[in-house]
């Protein structure tokens, strides 16, 4: 039978609605780490850690769950991880210490790591190169959505009935979520693609067929780079908020929700429409402009950073820009890997990438700030002539740290522009294999 439009579209809503639970609740942790940090009379550093505990095991597990994301039913993987993710977010409300904390998120890693390699591989085989950039942008759209709805709906929850009530309200959404994904289509593998490949895939190992590839190594690279940032933030600004501009629980989070949230729409959709457009005449055009938005996002990134307290209007319009730019990376480097890699292992692509990501990014992010953090707050406590860190010092000391995030940005849009040297290459040679191993046209054929 045929997709159809409906077919595809209705899949595409439910993917980014997926998504936009995947990242409300793992922005949990970020949005309530100032009044768990207090309970518990936690440091920065072991803050950090509860973050790594989700990505170290959100990667170990996604590469097992890419591949089978290349031969069993997509929809089937994402249903069971939203409904596993869900439950152990509320499991997190009960729990009693740091460890039990931990525990609990090692289990929300594990149900979330099935949720990319699947989307986007049925993404790849919904809609064709030329509209691809868009369509992931739709999907990503979950990110920014889902961290504003995170930062606005449980920042005040946790204000008004405290931070316990924030995990269980999130459980409800991703157990519907996990009911529709079922009904959503599943198409054939390289479906969409001009030459009608199905599932084929060359010979040899799959996991070695995606790092032959140059312009992968760059952009594994370049994934670790940009989620090194991306877990900082998330995890420390309501934090650097609070207590460097003085901001309570639900304006911190308030905050941090437009300036890390909301601008993302702009990104996501102006990032994928102008990586789109590029494209059609220059094969690079994707990683060009993922380039320029990062040597853009950095300098805003720094400047902000910098506002002296109080000055939070300036903070806000710098800050939303610079990360609105970051937000380009992910329409356009995301979509660059399909147009690199063979329809039949586009999961173990993604897999492979986001492995790299969390376990070289994401998992040092939140802890290599935090310990930078707890760094500045102890000299600062030195410098006063103290024998206890206060409160200002551990304000001190996550304001130093932060400024270590407008580097990796330098160090990410470097990275990106080697990337854009090589994937034209690239791209010519899956071009080509495709070609030789054409059968006749099947774009649109659902699996059975």
């Amino acid at each position: 039978m045929n997709v159809t439009r409906r077919q595809t579209y209705f899949a595409l809503f439910i993917l980014f609605a997926v998504n936009t639970m995947n990242f409300y609740d793992r922005q949990l942790l970020g949005v309530l780490a100032e009044p768990i940090r207090k309970e518990w009379h936690l440091s920065d550093s072991a803050l950090g850690w509860l973050g790594a505990a989700f990505t170290l095991i959100y990667a170990a597990v996604g590469v097992p769950l890419g591949r089978l994301s290349d031969f069993w039913a997509r929809k089937k993987i994402l249903s069971l991880g939203v409904a596993a993710w869900s439950v152990l977010t509320a499991v997190s409300g009960f729990t009693w210490s740091f460890s039990s904390m931990f525990a609990a998120r090692v289990g929300v890693g594990v149900g979330e790591a099935s949720c990319a390699p699947a989307a986007n591989s049925l993404i790849g085989d919904l809609f064709p190169a030329a509209r691809r950039s868009m369509a992931i942008s739709l999907f990503m759209l979950g990110l920014p959505v889902g961290i504003f709805l995170s930062g606005i709906i449980s920042g005040d929850v946790a204000f008004a009935y405290g931070w316990r009530a924030a995990f269980w309200v999130a459980c409800a959404p991703g157990l519907l979520l996990a009911i529709a994904a079922p009904f959503m289509v599943e198409p054939l593998r390289g479906a969409s693609e001009s030459h009608a490949v199905a599932g084929r895939q060359r010979e040899g190992s799959p996991y070695w067929r995606v790092l032959s590839i140059p312009t992968m190594w760059w952009i594994i690279a370049s994934g670790a780079l940009h989620n090194f940032n991306a877990y900082a933030v998330n995890g420390f600004l309501p934090a650097f908020l609070a207590r460097f501009h003085g901001l309570n629980l639900k304006q911190a989070n308030h905050m941090t929700a437009y300036v890390l949230g909301a601008v993302g729409v702009a990104g996501l959709i102006g990032g994928g429409a102008i990586g789109d457009y590029v494209r059609r005449t220059h094969k690079n055009g994707r990683l060009l402009i993922a380039t320029a938005a990062l040597f853009i996002s950095g300098p805003c990134v720094l400047l902000a950073i910098s506002r002296p307290k109080g000055d939070l209007v300036t903070f806000m319009a710098l800050m939303g820009a610079g990360w609105m730019l970051m937000y380009v990376y992910y329409a356009t480097v995301y979509s660059a890997i399909q147009d690199i890699v063979e329809p039949g292992l586009r999961g173990t692509a993604m897999a492979l990438y986001f492995f790299a990501m969390y376990v070289l990014g994401g998992s040092f992010g939140p802890p290599v700030t935090g310990m930078l953090s707890d760094h500045f707050a102890h000299q600062a406590m030195l410098d006063a002539g103290a024998k206890a860190i206060t409160e200002a010092n551990r304000a001190a000391g996550l304001h130093n740290a932060m400024y270590v995030i407008p580097a990796v940005s330098l160090a990410l849009a470097f990275v990106l522009f080697a990337a854009s040297r090589t994937v034209a290459r690239d791209m010519d040679a899956l071009d080509q294999w495709m070609h030789s191993h054409a059968e006749l046209p099947a774009a649109g054929v659902v699996a059975k």
